[in-house]
């Protein structure tokens, strides 16, 4: 199995950045596909951004287009989000998760999942 842990979260003002990083230990993290999902308050996980195996395929859910870019270094075993252009309803607890089977944007399509990194933005 692979153990994920996020971090890069904290606090920024609307309009600002982010680097979220997931860092990957265990299993070869080539062999997963990976996602970003978020859950705030009260609302269920949703899902934010996908990458395929060597990084070649990306998907992004449409509120994030444009403003959230999704990539991967596998010879560092990590997974980044970068967000730009943040709004207040991008406030979640982002969690990364690793699929061993396809590159998915539902959460039960996902194997192995991290603690979470909590993003807020003020307005």
């Amino acid at each position: 199995q692979v153990q994920l842990v996020e971090s890069g979260g904290g606090l920024v003002q609307a309009g600002g950045s982010l680097r979220l990083t997931c860092a990957a230990s265990g299993r070869t993290f080539s062999r997963y596909a990976m996602g970003w999902f978020r859950q705030a308050p009260g609302k269920e996980r949703e899902f934010v951004a996908a990458v395929s195996w060597i990084g070649e395929h990306t998907y992004y859910a449409d509120s994030v287009k444009g403003r959230f870019s999704i990539s991967r270094d596998n010879a560092k075993e990590a997974m980044y989000l970068q967000m730009n252009s943040l709004k207040p309803e991008d406030t979640a607890v982002y969690y990364c998760a690793a699929s061993s089977s396809r590159v998915g944007v539902l959460f039960y399509e996902y194997d192995y999942w991290g603690q979470g990194t909590q993003v807020t933005v003020s307005s």
